[in-house]
Formats: structure tokens, sequence, C-alpha cells
């Protein structure tokens, strides 16, 4: 006899049996408590840090090429990663079951367990491409699915503002130390080169070179000049010719007015502090090397001063404006909704999963049995299997006898 034939014999028994489990899946299934979910889905920021951002921004207009390597070593990043760890952080789990008073209604003994159930209750998930994450939260309530999925984004949104806040105000505060500083290094800077310029009455060192210069070779071309001129008097008029002294006379100037403008002769005089200052109303030709190094260094520390308090303050306008911003930083595409179907169980699939595997597990059964009742007494197998139904039983009889009666 087929198996097939057998199966069709005891029809009426599988049909019993399918019945029964029919009946017991539906009870089962209608047993269940419903799962509702309610999802949302936000979008983060495409920057981690706007205050970077705007750094970022200044330095690039500020400092050229210079600012364009800031502009990278602050470069943005996607804040989802943050986002996620932030929604399973254990700061959020608390503050969510402190308010919904969740260890009670799950009657957890135990604070982790509800940490553990509830982050077994929600699935938070990214897109890969647009960066929009999804919080899903399932709960036997549906009213509570809702608040509690409500909720992750109330507390997610609070642990960032008030983040934001806090690092904007150290920001600030940490700016303005630093224009407090830099001010008084820029006017020690600016003192420094003022009294060096003063003292030496420099004003553009690489001006006052090309002038100097220019003015000596205008002062040699008329002594030259004059010189020529000085001879051709002496042999029309003499030496002692009036002509001839005035002339020698503005040759004298001129060299008195070169020899002062090269250096070779300085004239100084004593302050009322006692040092020695140069009675020239400008430094010499030959003091102009000695005096460009020291104006150079000087000149350089106000200018990288100015440009640091001049960063500064653009930073210090940025961090004041970022601190009083008071907009939400988590931006909700879809907020969520209070479900209208139940998630789970799906009731007929339960019920037609249960029945059709009673139904073969009956089958089965049919026919190890009647493979049994087939098979001879002596068939090793069937040998084997007595003894080990044997030993089984005398090792429960013997395992209630030792434990007495109860």
């Amino acid at each position: 006899m087929t198996n097939a034939s057998l199966l069709w014999e005891k029809r009426l028994f599988l049909g019993y049996v399918g019945a029964c489990a029919l009946l017991v899946s539906a009870i089962i299934a209608f047993a269940m408590p419903k799962d509702y979910e309610s999802t949302a889905r936000i979008m983060p920021p495409d920057q981690a840090s706007s205050g970077a951002a705007m750094l970022a921004a200044i330095a690039g207009h500020s400092l050229g090429s210079l600012g364009s390597l800031a502009g990278s070593l602050l470069g943005s990043k996607t804040s989802s990663a943050l986002f996620i760890d932030l929604l399973h952080s254990r700061t959020i789990g608390d503050h969510l079951i402190d308010r919904f008073d969740l260890q009670r209604i799950y009657h957890k003994h135990y604070r982790i367990d509800t940490i553990k159930y509830l982050a077994h209750r929600t699935v938070i998930t990214e897109d890969k491409k647009s960066g929009i994450i999804s919080i899903t939260f399932t709960d036997t309530d549906r009213q509570r699915a809702h608040d509690v999925t409500q909720a992750y984004l109330e507390e997610l949104n609070s642990k960032i503002t008030h983040s934001n806040t806090s690092s904007a105000r150290r920001e600030r505060e940490f700016i303005e130390k630093r224009l407090i500083s830099v001010q008084t290094d820029l006017l020690d800077a600016e003192k420094a080169l003022s009294q060096f310029s003063s003292v030496n009455t420099t004003l553009d060192i690489k001006e006052q070179t090309h002038a100097m210069v220019d003015a000596a070779a205008k002062l040699q071309a008329e002594l030259i000049v004059a010189q020529s001129e000085v001879e051709s008097l002496k042999e029309v008029y003499g030496d002692q010719n009036i002509r001839v002294r005035a002339a020698q006379a503005r040759i004298a100037g001129l060299q008195r007015e070169l020899s002062k403008m090269s250096g070779s002769s300085d004239p100084l005089i004593e302050t009322s502090e006692g040092s020695p200052v140069n009675s020239n109303i400008y430094p010499s030709i030959r003091q102009l090397p000695r005096l460009a190094v020291p104006y150079a260094n000087l000149y350089r520390r106000v200018r990288i001063q100015e440009t640091v308090f001049e960063l500064l303050s653009q930073q210090y306008e940025m961090s004041r404006i970022e601190e009083a911003k008071d907009t939400p930083v988590v931006s909700i595409v879809d907020p969520p909704l209070v479900a209208e179907k139940k998630s789970f169980p799906p009731r007929l699939l339960v019920i037609v999963v249960f029945t059709l595997f009673s139904i073969l597990a009956a089958s089965v059964l049919v026919i190890a049995l009647h493979l049994w009742t087939r098979m001879s007494s002596i068939d090793p197998r069937k040998v084997l299997i007595r003894r080990i139904a044997m030993d089984m039983r005398v090792w429960v009889r013997g395992l209630f006898t030792l434990r007495g009666p109860l």
C-alpha cells in the first residue's frame, strides 16, 4: 500500500486533526496581543556643525588659499550616524522610561531589562542614498506607540539643541577672551611700530629707499654740473670773482646735503631722556638697510594681529548668532501617526501555517505507525527502539521515585 493510499484511508482522522488544529490556531491567533507601529522620518542637517561651516566660510573669505585648507580641515560630514547613536543612547532611553512609566507597563523588575525591551521594540534605519532616518516603535497600545515615537523626536531635538547651545556659548566665551588678548597684543604691536617709526623717522622703508636714491642721484647730478660751471667761471673771471665764490658755496651746500643723505656724517643730538637721536629729518641711505629688518618684523607683527583680530571679530558675531538661534535642528519629514491597523499578528497566516503543520505532522505519524506495525519483531531497528523506550521509562520512573511525593 502506498503512502497516498494510506493517507486516503486515514482521511477522516486527518480531517479531524485539521479541524482541531484550525480551531486551536484560530483561538491562539485571536488571543495573541495586537501590535501597532508608528513611524516617523527625519532628515538630519547636511553638516554636523554649522559653527565649523561658518568658520570655514570666514577663513576662506579672508585667507584665500589658506582658507581653502581650513575649510577642508573643518569640512562637513553627515550627522546621520550621530543622530542614530543618540536615539540608541541610554540617556534618551531613560527619559522615555520615566516619561511613560514603561517599567511598570512592561512588567520588568530591572531597569536594564526595560532598556533592552525598549530597544527591541524600536527600529531605527537610515536610507543610505537620501540620508533620511526612519524611527519605528511597536507597542500593544496604538496611542502609546504614537506618543513614544513622538517622544523620540522631542528628546533627540532637545539633546541636539542643548548641545549646540552649550557649544555655541562656550565658543562665544572663548572668543571673547581671545579678542581681549588679541586686542592687547595689537595695541602693543602698533605702539612698538609707532615708537620705532618716530625714533627713526621711518614711514615706509621701501618707498623711502626709492625716494632717497632718486634724491641722491639728482644731488649728484647737480653737483657735477656745478663743479663744471665753477671750472668754467674760474677760467673766465679768476678765483676771487663773486660769481665763482657763489658757485663754490653752492657746491659746498650740495656736498653737505649729499653727505647727510648718504650717512657719511650723522650729527646726533641729545634728547631729554639722554639718548642720542639723529638730527636729520629722515634716515640716511646707509641707515635704511639696517632699519629694514626691524621695521619689517614690527610691521608684520601688526598685520598678523590685525588679521587675527578681524577673523575673531567675525567669528564672534557668528557665534553670537548661533547662540541666539532657537530653531529645531531636526527636520521632520513625516511625523508619527496613530496606527489604524495592527502590524502583528498576521492571524490568517498563523491559522493556515498551524493547520497545515498539524495535518503534515499527523500524516507523518500515520505513515510512521503503519511502517512500525509492518516491521518484523526481530528487526534490529525495532528492537533498538523498544530498548530505548524501555530505558527511558525506567529513567523517568527512577526520577520520580527520587523526588518523592509532592
